[in-house]
Parts: structure tokens; C-alpha cells; sequence
């Protein structure tokens, strides 16, 4: 290939059937592009990621991978990485798994193979911690054009989460709330800008609290992501704020989160978190993708 040309793959994350889940652009031979490069990339795609492999940088890394929104580089990010393992795969890697160097550090990716789906699970690079106490529910609720009993309080109140991207989680009673809410981008001005966790998760629990199936929403205008249709970083995080509540002390606790639906692209999230002794020792978030383009890209200058 040309350096002047460059190879890059659409395909869409957290689905099994093309044109539902997250879009993700990659290009799959990024050695030799800067970063001017592939941020000028990045905002060319316009796509909420786009993800550039490149060759190992330290002891123990398969690949390096660098991943920008249209806005900034990300130190790490779900759906790249599990697209960019998929994609690997799908081209003749052979190995059941990878290590991908990111900013956050190593991030470890295992492939699992069921009848003739193949599936992607990485491992969280830094555990799950809790952040600040979230803002007041009324300020909350008016970010979201929601009423305050919208929002669940008490032991199932908002928190902030983060396993390298921060979240501030915001549950809501139920679906029917959770498509109702839209993010006032004043106000988040005013409450979200500058604080710990910026980037708004809005989950509805579709079994009551309790269940372990979420449906979700996430706005992160910081980012230049008005709505995503599936975030990984946000799925991989959440187990902090929902193991404490299911009162999960020891084993695997799974959970499936429904995202993207009322953009037009339905996703699944799966989530293996392991506890010991009620603390987290491990998360797994998975999913499935298909390929939907390939081609060739003009370098930039």
C-alpha cells in the first residue's frame, strides 16, 4: 500500500447484523501517521470512534492502538477495541488472544468462538473506581428534561463511575424514562463541564432494580458525541455502581446492556464482573461486530 493511501475497514460493534451498533472506522496499517494525522482522520470519518492499529511499542503488546473521537484522542475505548480485535481476527490472526498497548496501558482482548459467531471480551486495564457524590437529583432532572421522581434516589441514586473514562451514572424508573430524556447542553454547561465525570450515562433497569438488564443512554458533548449508540467504557465501568447495590460479594455477576436503540442502531453489551470478598477483581465486557466497507484513504498532508 501506497503511504500516500491507506487501507480502512467500517464495521459495526456491538451487533450482529449490519448497520445496528456502533460504528467504528479502522485502519488497520496506521505506522508512519501522526497524530495530526489521524485526529484530521478521525474528524474526516466523523464516526463517534475511529481507531488506528499499529506495530508493538512495549514488552507483552500484540498491537498498539490509538483511538480519537472527531474532537481529541481517547486513552481508551470499548468498541475500537473490540472491533479492532474482531477485525484482526477476521484477517487471519490466530491466537485466542491479544494485548493492545493504549494510554491507559495494556489492554487485554480474548476471543471466544460459539457455533459460527465470534466474539470479543476485554479486559478492563484499571478496575472500576467511584468518584465524587453525584449532583442534587433536581439538577439532574432538569438536565435531562425529566422530573425528580424520575430519577431513582436512596441506595439506587446517581454515582460517579470510571475505569478510565469517567461517568456519571444517572438511573432512571424505567424504558419509557429513559427515551424521554434529553440532554439540556446549557445546563450541562453549567452543572457537568468542568467536574469529575462529564460524560452522562442514563440507565433504566428493565427488570426493576435488581435485575441485572440495563438499557442505556450516553451523551458526552465533551467529546463531540451528542448520543452514542454503544459505549464500552461506560459498560466496563458500571459495575461499580451496580454490584454495591445487587449486593454481589463473591462470583461472576453478568449483566446485559441495550443501547442505541432510538438512534437507529440496537447494541449488546455483555458484562462479566468478578468480586471477591465484595470487591472487583476483574470485568469483562463483550460483544460481536460485522464488517460493512473496506477501502482506500488519501493520506493527509
Amino acid at each position: 500500500m501506497s503511504r500516500n493511501r491507506r487501507r480502512y475497514l467500517v464495521l459495526d460493534v456491538f451487533t450482529d447484523r449490519p448497520y445496528g451498533g456502533n460504528p467504528l472506522a479502522l485502519l488497520p496499517e496506521a505506522e508512519g501517521l501522526s497524530t495530526t494525522q489521524m485526529q484530521q482522520i478521525a474528524r474526516e470519518f466523523n464516526l463517534s470512534e475511529t481507531a488506528f492499529i499499529r506495530p508493538p511499542r512495549n514488552r507483552g503488546e500484540t498491537h498498539r492502538l490509538r483511538i480519537f473521537t472527531p474532537t481529541q484522542e481517547l486513552p481508551f475505548a470499548g468498541h475500537p477495541t473490540i472491533g479492532a480485535a474482531l477485525a484482526l481476527a477476521d484477517a487471519g490472526w490466530e491466537s485466542p488472544e491479544l494485548v493492545f498497548g493504549q494510554a491507559i496501558g495494556p489492554v487485554r482482548v480474548s476471543l471466544r468462538q460459539q457455533k459460527d459467531r465470534r466474539s470479543a471480551w476485554l479486559w478492563a486495564a484499571k478496575l472500576p473506581e467511584v468518584g465524587p457524590p453525584a449532583p442534587p437529583t433536581a439538577a439532574l432532572a432538569a438536565l435531562l428534561g425529566l422530573r425528580p421522581t424520575d430519577i431513582l434516589a436512596g441506595d439506587w441514586g446517581p454515582a460517579a463511575v470510571s475505569a478510565g473514562i469517567p461517568y456519571l451514572v444517572i438511573p432512571v424508573r424505567d424504558a419509557d424514562v429513559l427515551a424521554r430524556a434529553e440532554l439540556d447542553l446549557q445546563r450541562w454547561k453549567e452543572i457537568l463541564k468542568g467536574w469529575w465525570a462529564n460524560q452522562v450515562y442514563v440507565v433504566a433497569p428493565m427488570e426493576g432494580p435488581g435485575g441485572t438488564r440495563y438499557r442505556a443512554r450516553m451523551f458526552a458533548p465533551a467529546l463531540g458525541i451528542p448520543e452514542d449508540p454503544a459505549t464500552g467504557s461506560a459498560a466496563t465501568a458500571f459495575p461499580a455502581w451496580l454490584a454495591p447495590r445487587l449486593g454481589t460479594t463473591d462470583g461472576i455477576l453478568t449483566v446485559t446492556i441495550e443501547q442505541g436503540a432510538g438512534l437507529g442502531r440496537p447494541s449488546t453489551l455483555m458484562i462479566e464482573a468478578e468480586l471477591d470478598d465484595g470487591d472487583l477483581v476483574a470485568v469483562r465486557v463483550g460483544g460481536t461486530a460485522v464488517a460493512i466497507a473496506e477501502g482506500n484513504l488519501r493520506t493527509p498532508d
